[in-house]
């Protein structure tokens, strides 16, 4: 995930009750459509999901969790469908809901620590939506809002494992995306500073222990590892045991491809890609789309290019490249470079002129992570001399 991983400040993402009766109870039938309903979010099966969350509203009309939770599917649809917007009305209206039943609860009771709980969660969640559309002022006081009803929880609940995912998540994020993106640093100058090894730690900590939030701390630590500290070593152990625990989930998956692709496990990363293919043309559920093919039929073909299986390679990016015109209005960071591999391959044939047509159809579009300086380099100099 990139910067919509800001001031996720209490994602708390399916904490409902705690073993030391720490929050309102509810029965066990109730918890147990929970966990089922939280295993359906996290195979992308949507509408199961949602229609036990359901029950469990009908059930506690004035209990927050099944508000909350019901709102988490529209999350994960908006995550697993980033470009997609017509889930954000209902996304905004499902959490706003929720916040509006806790609001309940604290109006009658101040210190209603249910209440404090879930809006803090669901405000957490608004701004890291806020965050995701770009909208950072909304996000930075959301984030303020929602980290502050966590502290208070956490000093009522010192040992509640469940409330580190927010509090982990809070240290890390506004300690470093400041940093990286510096238009963040306005939007969190009145919020309390984070501490970096602090939120990794307190992050472990929820994933090995917490009670309902195990999944999705390992979650947003498999982003971390991945995208800004650098270490797909660690993002591939996490990646791997969350697709073998939903071995429906394409996020999951690609991570797994991804990981393989930085480490260099070539034979590993094409097999996994091979998979996401075969899931796409099958139609799988799971978010296997049109975006999960294009970028497996890439890493599909740059796997068989690094065995030297040059024409195979070429019709896998070619298909690679036809993806990207039914999916993009300008060319992508993907349709760049699978159209530089096709020039390199080309290259490696001896057909010196189509591959430069290809070069020179880079340098056509617009600069994308130095494609310019690279397309002149394979014009002046032919990929693999």
């Amino acid at each position: 995930m990139l910067v919509h991983t800001f001031i996720s400040l209490s994602i708390i993402f399916i904490t409902t009750v705690s073993v030391s009766a720490q929050w309102t109870i509810m029965r066990t039938d109730a918890d147990v459509l929970v966990q089922i309903g939280a295993k359906q979010i996290y195979n992308l099966e949507f509408d199961s999901a949602s229609a036990n969350f359901n029950k469990v509203i009908q059930m506690y009309p004035e209990h927050p969790a099944g508000y909350f939770l019901d709102a988490m599917v529209e999350w994960w649809r908006i995550a697993t469908n980033r470009r997609a917007k017509h889930y954000d009305d209902r996304f905004l209206e499902k959490i706003n809901k929720a916040i509006e039943v806790c609001d309940n609860l604290i109006e009658k009771d101040k210190y209603d620590v249910t209440g404090k709980f879930f809006k803090g969660g669901a405000v957490g969640y608004k701004g890291r939506f806020y965050a995701q559309r770009e909208q950072y002022l909304k996000a930075a006081d959301d984030g303020r809002i929602g980290f502050d009803m966590l502290l208070e929880c956490q000093k009522i609940a010192p040992q509640n494992h469940d409330i580190m995912l927010g509090t982990g998540i809070y240290n890390y994020f506004a300690a470093v995306l400041p940093e990286q993106y510096p238009i963040l640093k306005a939007a969190m100058f009145f919020l309390p500073s984070g501490d970096k090894k602090l939120g990794i730690l307190q992050l472990i900590t929820a994933a090995k222990r917490a009670k309902y939030a195990t999944t999705e701390a390992k979650v947003v630590l498999l982003s971390i590892y991945y995208q800004f500290e650098k270490n797909p070593t660690e993002a591939l152990k996490i990646a791997q045991d969350l697709f073998t625990l939903y071995p429906n989930n394409a996020y999951f998956q690609k991570y797994v491809g991804r990981c393989q692709v930085q480490l260099g496990y070539s034979a590993e990363y094409e097999n996994t890609w091979r998979d996401v293919v075969t899931k796409c043309i099958d139609k799988k559920n799971g978010s296997y789309d049109l975006l999960s093919a294009r970028e497996g039929l890439y890493y599909v073909g740059l796997g068989l290019m690094n065995r030297n299986k040059l024409d195979s390679a070429l019709r896998y990016f070619y298909k690679c490249d036809e993806g990207g015109r039914h999916l993009d209005e300008d060319p992508s960071g993907f349709t760049i470079s699978v159209n530089m591999k096709i020039g390199n391959i080309y290259d490696l044939q001896g057909k010196r002129d189509l591959a430069i047509m290809q070069y020179k159809k880079v340098l056509a579009w617009s600069e994308n992570n130095n494609s310019h300086l690279l397309a002149n380099g394979y014009i002046n100099k032919p990929f693999g001399k």
